[in-house]
């Protein structure tokens, strides 16, 4: 493999990762350092690197979005001294950020791979 394509292969799998970092280690950070990638090498990166970054922002905007949003309702309804924001919190860890989660690994592989990945229904066609 030439080396300009194991460089676009890694910086494919540190945008991967770091879409990983924003749901489960460092919500917000990762996803700060992802943004400050995507606007520093939009333009000036690798096609592979391009795509998988360009989907993790896109991919990780929900991971910040759909928690705020959660927590607010909770928030909103009480705190958790209520059963319907325990039943909301379940909810939300079972059927979105697990799925998210998982869209997350099968991204890293393919970025592993140096194949493309597109997020479905959220995700863009690369070029």
């Amino acid at each position: 493999m030439a080396p300009e394509q194991d460089a676009d292969r890694t910086q494919a799998v540190i945008a991967e990762s770091l879409y990983l970092a924003n749901l489960l280690l460092a919500p917000g950070l990762a996803y700060a350092i992802m943004l400050w990638l995507w606007f520093s090498r939009r333009y000036a990166g690798q096609p592979l690197a391009q795509c998988h970054l360009a989907q993790g922002v896109r991919a990780g905007l929900l991971g910040v979005i759909l928690p705020a949003a959660t927590i607010a309702y909770i928030v909103a309804s009480g705190g958790f001294t209520t059963l319907g924001s325990w039943v909301a919190a379940e909810v939300y860890i079972i059927f979105i950020h697990t799925p998210l989660i998982l869209l997350g690994l099968v991204g890293l592989l393919r970025a592993m791979s140096g194949r493309p990945y597109v997020f479905p229904l959220i995700g863009k066609r690369c070029n």
